[in-house]
């Protein structure tokens, strides 16, 4: 899978050809340096492992250390391993940028973790309507998720029920998202609609087969 490792930026609008002004993102794609490459005599298979975002060194363990001084490079924030990466024939420490591996027109996934809404009740988490309308002697109950089942058996809630909880801070994958514009010195790309995250958020963009 070709793809690099990027940085959401925020969301603008563009005025496509047919003069239509469309909702997109702006991510910072790249550059990414490629820290290992593993082939099918080494490995078993063959892929790319790139790096995106300086780290500082004291942030860093001595094992990776070691690892990003074999490509030559300082020390990453996040690093990805593309398999069966064929884009672009790269080497250890080369680096890879957007228009290297995305153009306009094409259709690329977006994977990225959402943001985080802590603690929430069954209303906001999974859209209940709450306990009739506070009639026939409801108190303080209008967001509560009602009744749980039967009583005498099983004696207990199933799993897997929906009720409240952690919501949000999960990694999503958004498909078939167009890229609109690209601009090689800045290593944008704009890409349609939304993807997950919070502005800063790290991304990773995978190009459509």
């Amino acid at each position: 899978m070709n793809g690099l490792i990027g940085k959401k930026i925020g969301m603008t609008s563009i005025f496509d050809q047919a003069g239509r002004n469309v909702a997109c993102t702006v991510i910072e794609a790249g550059p990414c340096v490629v820290t290992q490459v593993k082939t099918d005599d080494t490995d078993g298979y063959t892929s790319i492992q790139m790096g995106f975002g300086e780290a500082k060194q004291k942030n860093t363990s001595q094992a990776q250390m070691g690892h990003f001084q074999k490509a030559g490079t300082e020390p990453k924030r996040r690093i990805m391993e593309f398999r069966d990466f064929n884009a672009v024939n790269k080497s250890l420490g080369e680096t890879v940028k957007v228009d290297e591996i995305f153009a306009e027109g094409d259709m690329v996934h977006a994977i990225g973790t959402t943001k985080g809404k802590g603690f929430q009740g069954v209303v906001r988490r999974h859209g209940f309507g709450g306990v009739m309308n506070a009639t026939h002697g409801q108190h303080n109950r209008l967001r509560a998720p009602g009744s749980m089942g039967a009583s005498s058996f099983p004696s207990r809630v199933f799993k897997g029920k929906r009720l409240g909880g952690r919501m949000g801070n999960d990694r999503v994958k958004i498909k078939n998202l167009r890229v609109l514009k690209i601009f090689p010195e800045q290593n944008l790309i704009l890409v349609k609609g939304a993807i997950p995250g919070h502005n800063g958020a790290f991304v990773i963009l995978e190009k459509k087969k």
